[in-house]
């Protein structure tokens, strides 16, 4: 018993490694955003430096938050998918009681902290993920099997859509969407049954789409933004413009012409589009590699993760890496005009102080998982060596050399053998059996 206790220590003082791709990911797309919101925000006010101040100030707390996210165990958040679930609601309602939200441009997505605005929405997404997570990991059978456990987080999502189109908020509602779909295909639920809410989901966004004059206009201006360039094709064409005008190289960091107040939300909407007129082709290639490189290793964590039954991990990994590529390509495609405008800012990237905080959060959460799934792996192994050793020791007497060498010996045989009888295509880690993790430290 005492040997059990000494193991279970030397277990528990083993700790982890945060991924360092994706921390150098995360960690290069910031301080190009700082970058990028100084430039572009320079000649916006009489001080110049007043919007990149205000975005180190919410980055500065966006980094605290996501330092408590990466201490936090997993488990310890698991226990709160209820709660995090009604904070949705409570989050998306609020902005309509009067002296709590505040409208702007008609739009009442925003709460009134006094010294900020606060978008709920943002918040939204990093708890919904949590609960959508959590379900998958209590219902992933039912979820796979029935209608009613497939359904149901259909219909959280699409109560959370009607307050979000009350704000209106369609492009929040379109990418909440979106990601309820993407986690629960990844969460192993049928494909054919899953086909028809898409197929509804689609034809319903698209008739409110259409139905929306404003949207509409939105839809058409895409389409030839040059027919009304000086209205609803005012912000699109300028867009291009920037973008064209930064060819291979761009005219140089600071140097762009169209944030000089012809580029309307230079610094958040379409800091890319500047981006692209200061650092070119080349620039605008290292941003897609950047998203590309955090998205692929969030779902190469997820994956890792589903495979040491941490699904609940797993699952977190795989809604926030559907969010950020997902947000990242929308806002991306709206400045090259292969989308109609959306409100998306550029994770990371834009200003704004509610996405800088919240996507902080979630990539705190992010590197949280990969701290646990590392975790997770090095006490694998230590188990497995110490089992091994278990198994080739004698019980009564001193071993000898070729009775440990027998023993090993016979370990490594039954240990091919099983390797050997295991389904074609399975691969060794989908063989490892990890504790579930509520149940492991």
């Amino acid at each position: 018993m005492n040997d059990l206790s000494r193991q279970a220590t030397r277990l528990e003082a083993i700790g982890g490694h945060f991924d360092k791709w994706l921390l150098g990911a995360i960690i290069a797309l910031t301080g190009l955003g700082v970058v990028m919101v100084a430039s572009s925000s320079i000649a916006l006010m009489s001080s110049p430096f007043y919007y990149l101040n205000r975005h180190l100030v919410f980055l500065a707390v966006g980094i605290v938050l996501a330092g408590l996210a990466m201490r936090t165990e997993l488990k310890s958040i698991e226990q709160y998918n209820q709660v995090l679930l009604l904070g949705c609601f409570a989050l998306l309602v609020v902005v309509f009681i009067p002296g709590l939200g505040s409208s702007v441009n008609g739009a009442r997505r925003w709460i009134n902290l006094g010294f900020s605005k606060f978008q709920t929405v943002e918040a939204v997404k990093v708890l919904y993920i949590v609960w959508l997570s959590s379900y998958l990991v209590r219902f992933r059978d039912e979820v796979n099997a029935t209608w009613p456990a497939m359904l149901k987080p259909l219909g959280v999502a699409g109560a959370l859509v009607v307050l979000l189109l009350l704000q209106p908020d369609f492009g929040s509602s379109t990418l909440l969407l979106a990601i309820t779909a993407g986690m629960l295909v990844l969460g192993g639920v049928n494909l054919p049954r899953m086909s028809m809410p898409i197929v509804f989901g689609l034809v319903a966004m698209s008739a409110l789409a259409i139905i929306e004059p404003y949207r509409m206009r939105r839809i058409t201006s895409f389409w030839d933004p040059w027919a009304d360039q000086q209205g609803d094709g005012y912000q699109l064409s300028n867009a291009l413009m920037a973008v064209g005008r930064g060819e291979w190289t761009g005219v140089g960091l600071g140097n762009s012409v169209q944030k000089l107040y012809y580029l309307p939300e230079a610094h958040t909407d379409f800091i890319f589009s500047v981006t692209a007129e200061e650092l070119g082709f080349i620039g605008t290639c290292l941003i897609v590699a950047l998203y590309a490189l955090l998205a692929g290793r969030a779902f190469w964590i997820g994956m890792r993760c589903v495979e040491m039954k941490r699904h609940f991990s797993g699952y977190i990994a795989f809604g926030i890496g559907l969010w950020v590529s997902m947000q990242s390509f929308v806002s991306i495609g709206v400045n090259l005009g292969i989308l109609p405008t959306k409100g998306l800012t550029l994770p990371l990237i834009s200003s704004g102080g509610s996405s800088v905080l919240m996507t902080c959060v979630a990539m705190g959460l992010l590197l949280r998982v990969s701290y646990e799934l590392d975790r997770a792996e090095r006490r694998q192994a230590v188990r497995m060596g110490a089992a091994e050793l278990d198994e080739a020791a004698p019980v009564d007497a001193p071993a000898s050399a070729s009775a440990v060498a027998a023993a090993m010996q016979d370990s490594t045989s039954r240990a091919s053998a099983q390797r050997d009888s295991a389904p074609r295509g399975t691969s060794r880690m989908q063989q490892r059996i990890e504790p579930t993790l509520g149940r492991m430290g």
